[in-house]
């Protein structure tokens, strides 16, 4: 009976460590935008509305009779309304929100690795000048909606977007997983759950492997291309309906059935 109560002892001890470990998703209840990251049309107008979850929007973003590349537009999610929530590995989350773009660019939502947390990197991208939508950049699995489903996206319509997060045991025998979604014209198309590759092992410490690495800044992105001129621009982003859903809320405690428990960490 001893032997039996310490191995059970033992398997709870191990459950608790495990929630602690995996309760690292960022308390979020705001969002803050961050604008002209790449600002080569710098008298190009610009209107942002920021009342998250309902809307974020870039506006009226003219970038043309300049030169150079775009206009890049950021939004993150954050815990204070003041800086961006820091992502770990180890976090489990959802997010989602319904995204519009029209004039000439790519936008779309962002998991940024800590190299890149103010950047155009880690894409999950719409481009309304092909209508390619495509995930790639920063530590995130490539995927192309557009390749693999044939899905075209149409300027000036509404993509639903989706990303969600696994942290799973940031091991070779089981990795990050990460998995895209697109709604258009109701229909879903998913990529199904990626796996994460290994990463840099010189990252790790501080920074990690196997997963989306320590920290990564999640939330949105936009560039308005530049042209020379001679055409009408009037670039706009919109995010609507932002969601955010944090998977570690649903860690087990003391009252929790074994199927519970398996159910989270299967």
């Amino acid at each position: 009976m001893k032997r039996i109560g310490y191995t059970l002892l033992a398997c709870c001890a191990t459950l608790a460590f495990a929630a602690t470990a995996f309760a690292q998703t960022p308390a979020v209840n705001s969002a803050i935008t961050i604008e002209r990251v790449y600002n080569d049309c710098p008298v190009s107008n610009l209107v942002t509305t920021n009342a998250y979850p309902a809307l974020v929007k870039f506006a009226d973003d003219d970038p043309f009779g300049c030169s150079g590349f775009a206009n890049l537009h950021l939004w993150r999610y954050s815990g204070d309304g003041a800086t961006a929530a820091q992502f770990p590995n180890n976090a489990n989350w959802r997010i989602c929100s319904d995204f519009t773009l029209s004039g000439r660019g790519e936008g779309g939502l962002q998991v940024a690795p800590w190299w890149a947390q103010v950047s155009g990197d880690g894409l999950f991208n719409v481009r309304s000048t092909d209508g390619e939508v495509a995930v790639f950049g920063g530590r995130l699995p490539f995927y192309s909606f557009t390749g693999a489903q044939g899905l075209v996206y149409v300027a000036g319509t509404v993509i639903n977007l989706e990303m969600i997060y696994k942290a799973n045991g940031l091991s070779s025998v089981s990795p990050a997983t990460i998995e895209y979604k697109a709604t258009y014209n109701a229909v879903t198309y998913s990529s199904g759950a990626l796996p994460f590759d290994e990463g840099n092992i010189a990252e790790d410490p501080p920074h990690g492997l196997w997963g989306g690495l320590n920290n990564s800044a999640v939330g949105g992105h936009v560039k308005m291309f530049v042209f020379p001129g001679g055409e009408p621009h009037n670039a706009t982003a919109s995010w609507s309906n932002i969601c955010f859903q944090n998977y570690d809320q649903a860690t087990p405690t003391k009252s929790s059935s074994w199927g519970q428990i398996k159910s989270i960490y299967r």
